[in-house]
């Protein structure tokens, strides 16, 4: 009996059936000929005349269709492409993405209060009406109540020294030297504040975790310079010299699941909960209070025995389609969609909450201001200044919506079937 996995002996199959060794080696080996003489030239500036440019190239390498350019590069986004300008380079177009609404979802929170329509853009059949209905049975029990907990957009620079005690002795000067080394980072922004700087030692290596409120932005960018700034203000004054230091250390967690962001929070910290009578729960969920509760202590242990960071059903799903509405870094998903999901029974009544400790959203900057998702988060009522709080904690109602409905449909059994009739015999 082979001690080999099944797995690996079927690739090899097929990779035998498909190739000879010769034809693998030749099909690996570096080709000349595919070397481009000349690689893409772009404008540093976004206007219909790059778009033509880049179109032009791509038409001469033998890549771009003719059927390609009027529908990526159509007379609106030519017409609009100075808005893009300083959200990408080397632009050919628009791509656009179904988008569909949920709501209204009744919100009982400290910054989001009211009915809200929230605008969700995906491909993925069935998406939209899953939360549409988390959210309409949250709405029939009286809303979801939200709060904002904590909030703090972390950036961690790191530094090399020769020793141990020359990185203690850049601690010690570090904490004595925290109010000049805040004023350098406060002065790249006007609405960055740095509220916390943690050091962490590793050996010869010292992190230093600069923690900030980002006013109504998600901030990204807004801590980098302002780190930036705080990390040369070191190397021109601390009298302790790295060997060498880099702007981010990979110890901030971003764009990345992390026990510190879990732990500490990376962004906005936000909790949404709901109390569902049980009639309701068996009149929309068709399932049973019980049922439910079954299902999510079997969920918990799922999470637990497979190393998950945190316990829930798919925060991601809701959070990608939200985050490309209205202008959010998709790629903060990574770590947004990282939190606890809790179901209780409370008397005949079920409980269920949610806590998300990174959510990274922002109601100005970004790509907030671009046509699209400037009209979506119109549509929301939570477009620009004074909104980024409110907009944290629709993502985290959102998101309870969410988990109400898929855990709804698998403990009824409908998951699957739901999924065929809306994704295959619509």
């Amino acid at each position: 009996m082979s001690i080999i996995p099944s797995s690996v002996l079927r690739l090899l199959d097929r990779l035998r059936a498909s190739y000879t060794v010769e034809q693998a080696r030749s099909r690996m080996s570096h080709r000349a000929e595919l070397v481009p003489q000349r690689a893409l030239r772009s404008s540093r500036v976004t206007d219909a005349a790059s778009i033509a440019s880049l179109w032009r190239q791509l038409h001469a390498a033998g890549v771009a269709t003719e059927a390609a350019e009027p529908v990526l590069a159509d007379t609106q986004t030519l017409t609009d492409a100075a808005a893009y300008c300083a959200n990408i380079e080397a632009m050919i177009g628009t791509l656009k993405l179904p988008l569909g609404v949920i709501g209204p979802l009744v919100i009982n929170g400290l910054n989001a209060n009211g009915a809200y329509y929230l605008p969700l853009a995906t491909t993925e059949a069935a998406l939209v009406a899953s939360y549409a209905r988390g959210a309409a049975v949250a709405t029939k029990s009286g809303g979801v109540t939200t709060a904002l907990l904590n909030e703090g957009v972390l950036r961690s620079p790191g530094f090399k020294f020769a020793g141990l005690i020359d990185a203690g002795l850049f601690v010690e000067w570090v904490t004595r030297n925290v109010d000049d080394l805040q004023a350098a980072a406060e002065a790249t922004t006007r609405h960055g504040k740095l509220i916390s700087l943690e050091p962490m030692i590793d050996n010869d290596i010292v992190f230093l975790l600069c923690r900030y409120t980002t006013g109504d932005a998600a901030g990204q960018n807004m801590v980098t310079i302002a780190t930036d700034a705080l990390c040369r203000r070191i190397e021109e004054t601390c009298p302790i010299k790295p060997l060498h230091w880099f702007i981010e250390a990979n110890f901030s967690g971003d764009k990345k699941a992390s026990y510190l962001g879990l732990l500490t929070g990376r962004g906005r910290k936000v909790s949404a909960s709901v109390i569902i009578p049980g009639p309701l729960v068996e009149k929309h969920l068709h399932v049973s209070v019980d049922r439910m509760m079954a299902y999510g202590e079997m969920a918990n242990l799922g999470a637990l025995l497979s190393g998950q960071l945190g316990a829930q059903g798919h925060y991601a799903n809701g959070l990608a389609a939200f985050y490309i509405a209205t202008g959010q870094d998709a790629a903060c998903v990574s770590e947004s969609a990282v939190g606890f999901t809790r179901m209780e029974r409370r008397g005949a009544d079920l409980f269920i909450s949610v806590t998300l400790p990174n959510i990274l959203v922002g109601s100005v900057g970004g790509g907030t201001g671009l046509p699209s998702q400037s009209a979506a988060l119109s549509l929301l009522g939570l477009k620009g200044t004074g909104h980024g709080a409110a907009l944290a904690e629709v993502a985290a109602a959102l998101c309870l919506c969410g988990e109400i409905s898929i855990m709804g449909a698998i403990a009824a059994g409908h998951f699957a079937s739901a999924h065929d009739k809306l994704a295959r015999r619509r």
